[in-house]
């Protein structure tokens, strides 16, 4: 059974390596999913990627849209891309000689294009899950090439069968102290569908609570097996505290995961003043003592005073 479904969610479409519109860097041509009868009824025709949806073995169908606006002929060159996420989270894809996942099962109807000035063409091109694809997320992209300029629009392919949504915090760490502190940590996805985690923070310290924040949104989709490292500002570190940290991360299908740490502010330019100040006054004490006792060794000591011997009593009146 051919079955193909599009989702109208908003989505990232991205040039290869890095979030951002499919189009190239100077006024020419875009990529983008063609809208027709593959648009979920109600939605609206522009797509920002594609989203197919079967079960092992079957061929899955879509098209991909290529304007050409400029006044000069393009020839573009199509094939298909494994996707995976890069530094910070960011949604990229793998090049074509590395491409062994979901990417190398799309195939074009004409995998080299030339699309006429002021003209749109519309390429047809299928997705072939194997029978033995494992459910769960695929991620991929379509990518197009031409003047030695890629623009790639994204895939989100669905292999039907069992789901698990689960992930986990590691490597929970503080740098800098102060307004320039910044929280470090990595998230894992240990299941089988792509998440969009909520990260929240608890902090606290010896004398209490220390500012956090509450879950929020952290911007990144966290595919299937992926592994990224994420830091963010944090402004509420204090200057001197032992501080122990919870970071809890939550995503969609009851995904749940926490992690500790610990960090210890002291803040070592007044330490270091401090310390400085002390030893200048311990030094000045001892160069005080050093000179009095050497003052007192330098002083004669005072002569004594010669005693009189007290004139014998004359003894009146006995016989000489």
């Amino acid at each position: 059974m051919l079955r193909a479904a599009v989702s109208a969610c908003a989505a990232v479409v991205v040039l290869l390596g890095t979030a951002g519109p499919a189009r190239a860097a100077e006024p020419g041509w875009t990529a983008a999913p063609a809208a027709g009868a593959a648009t979920r009824p109600g939605s609206a025709d522009e797509r920002p990627y594609f989203y197919l949806q079967g079960v092992p073995g079957t061929v899955l169908e879509d098209r991909l849209a290529l304007s050409n606006p400029s006044g000069r002929t393009r020839t573009v060159t199509l094939h298909g891309a494994d996707a995976y996420n890069g530094p910070g989270g960011a949604f990229a894809v793998r090049p074509a000689a590395r491409t062994t996942g979901a990417g190398s099962w799309i195939r074009f109807a004409d995998a080299t294009v030339r699309i006429p000035p002021r003209t749109r063409a519309v390429v047809p091109f299928t997705v072939t899950v194997p029978s033995g694809a494992v459910p769960g997320d695929h991620p991929a992209a379509v990518v197009a090439t031409e003047g030695g300029r890629e623009a790639g629009v994204r895939v989100r392919l669905r292999v039907e069968g069992p789901t698990l949504s689960a992930l986990t915090v590691e490597d929970v760490a503080v740098t800098g102290s102060g307004r320039s502190a910044v929280l470090r940590y990595a998230l894992v996805n240990r299941g089988n569908t792509t998440l969009s985690p909520e990260l929240a923070v608890r902090a606290a310290g010896l004398f209490g609570e220390l500012p956090g924040h509450r879950a929020r949104p952290l911007g990144v989709e966290l595919l299937p097996g992926r592994r990224v490292e994420l830091t963010e500002p944090w402004p509420g570190a204090p200057a001197l505290d032992s501080v122990d940290l919870t970071l809890t991360v939550t995503a969609g299908g009851g995904a749940h995961a926490s992690a500790t740490g610990s960090a210890a502010f002291v803040p070592w330019a007044a330490v270091a003043g401090t310390a400085a100040s002390l030893a200048a006054l311990g030094t000045a004490a001892l160069l005080f003592a050093r000179t009095r006792r050497n003052r007192r060794a330098a002083s004669p000591e005072p002569r004594e005073q010669a005693v009189r011997p007290a004139p014998e009593a004359e003894l009146t009146g006995a016989a000489r």
